[in-house]
């Protein structure tokens, strides 16, 4: 049969190959076998039936599918099916006609192995976790980031107001909301600028390093124009919805990014459409680790006890793919080996309903090379967004030094009003 012809479980891969890992579910009347079989045609060099313009050269570039285990099968990819530097050719490829097919019941691309030679192909970050550290001088904690609530609504002044309100009470960064862009009623122009006055105020009262991820992302050239107006105005950092706008645009934005040197916070808005199903889409690793080839460096992951969906098994995979060099297969998270050669770590982002009552959970499970950005529990602190601020802080150094927060609340009322409002709850 012409589809088994890209099956075959005797192939051993080299590792210049990129190798997808896939979770087929084949539909009634197809066996695994001919299920994969037809993934690995049609996302290589195959059609639904035998043409007589097929030559030799082209079948010895196919496609194989040759690790079989239950639902779950490796297909491996010679280099040459791949544009050199065209991520969004290898995702039409891996991810592109496949998850239609009959064939199949379910589909999901689980993760991906890639070879030295498409790595090589990409900057990464330009900054990454060492850069982002070195910007706050801070490396013994995470850092922290709060949106200002509501997310959309405020106008410029309220914004920039609570903003200076967080940033006073000890956060690090204000970011701005992933739907928050230039509405009528909150400008991104006249927001950034009264956001960064705003920032320059908190720096010279606190002694700390303060920063402000404002939110670009727009059509492409409106993108750019805003970025360039950030940087123009002494910001440091931009932050952009990756997945609205596109791998194309976020590899384009990078380039010019060279030049404007920048920090990208990356939200990942959309992703939930196609990984939160188990038996079908793609997961989230395979969002991640395109997000640190094209050079993001920062990255949402997930909290796994905040308000949106995150299973604990998959933000460990997440943050292994974002922080380490090197990374050992691991058959139980669904992950296969990672070498990223020279480029950068991503700071994992853990958000989604955090407040200073989870913050021991969150070090405990992500370490201090983090991110955690908590919106609500700050901004919604019983004596307003300064004391939630400081009670976030509170809760991280109680922490670190392994002091239980209640003992340590006794001497912190922000950190005590905190918990008599949220305790230890976990958002649903």
């Amino acid at each position: 049969m012409y589809y088994l012809e890209f099956v075959d479980k005797s192939y051993k891969p080299s590792e210049d190959e990129l190798i997808a890992l896939y979770r087929i579910e084949p539909a009634k009347g197809f066996s695994i076998e001919e299920a994969a079989g037809r993934v690995a045609s049609e996302s290589s060099v195959g059609t639904w039936t035998e043409v007589t313009t097929m030559k030799d050269h082209v079948m010895a570039i196919r496609a194989l599918a040759y690790d079989f285990n239950g639902y779950y099968v490796k297909i491996a990819y010679k280099l040459d099916l791949f544009e050199p530097g065209n991520i969004c050719q290898i995702m039409s490829a891996i991810a592109g006609n496949v998850f239609g097919m009959k064939a199949v019941r379910n589909l999901r691309l689980e993760d991906i192995y890639w070879p030295p030679g498409i790595v090589r192909e990409y900057n990464g970050p330009l900054f990454g976790i060492e850069g982002v550290r070195d910007l706050f001088k801070v490396y013994d904690r995470p850092l922290t980031a709060t949106v200002p609530k509501p997310k959309v609504g405020l106008y410029p002044d309220e914004y920039a107001e609570a903003s200076y309100e967080i940033m006073i009470g000890g956060v690090d960064l204000v970011k701005d909301d992933e739907n928050n862009t230039s509405m009528k009623f909150c400008k991104f122009k006249e927001r950034v600028e009264k956001v960064l006055k705003m920032r320059d105020k908190a720096e010279a009262e606190t002694g700390e390093k303060k920063g402000f991820l404002a939110n670009i992302t727009a059509p492409f050239g409106e993108m750019v124009k805003r970025a360039k107006f950030v940087k123009d105005l002494g910001g440091e950092y931009v932050m952009i919805d990756i997945l609205t706008v596109g791998w194309s645009a976020l590899q384009e934005f990078m380039k010019i990014n060279q030049d404007l040197k920048l920090r990208i916070h990356a939200h990942r808005a959309f992703h939930a459409a196609f990984t939160r199903k188990k038996k079908h889409g793609m997961s989230m690793k395979v969002v991640a680790e395109f997000a640190r080839l094209l050079g993001v460096d920062q990255l949402h992951v997930g909290t796994v006890i905040g308000k949106l969906e995150a299973e604990k098994m998959e933000v460990f995979a997440l943050t292994d793919i974002l922080r380490k060099s090197k990374v050992r297969e691991k058959p139980r998270l669904k992950l296969l080996a990672k070498n990223w050669l020279s480029l950068k770590p991503v700071v994992p982002v853990s958000s989604g309903g955090l407040h200073p009552g989870l913050m021991p959970y969150i070090i405990k499970l992500f370490g201090v090379d983090l991110l955690i950005q908590a919106g609500g529990g700050v901004v919604g602190h019983p004596k307003g967004p300064r004391a939630g601020a400081a009670a976030l802080r509170q809760a991280i150094d109680a922490a670190i030094k392994g002091i239980e927060l209640e003992e340590y609340a006794k001497t912190h009322w922000e950190l005590r009003e905190a918990l008599k409002k949220w305790g230890y709850m976990r958002p649903k």
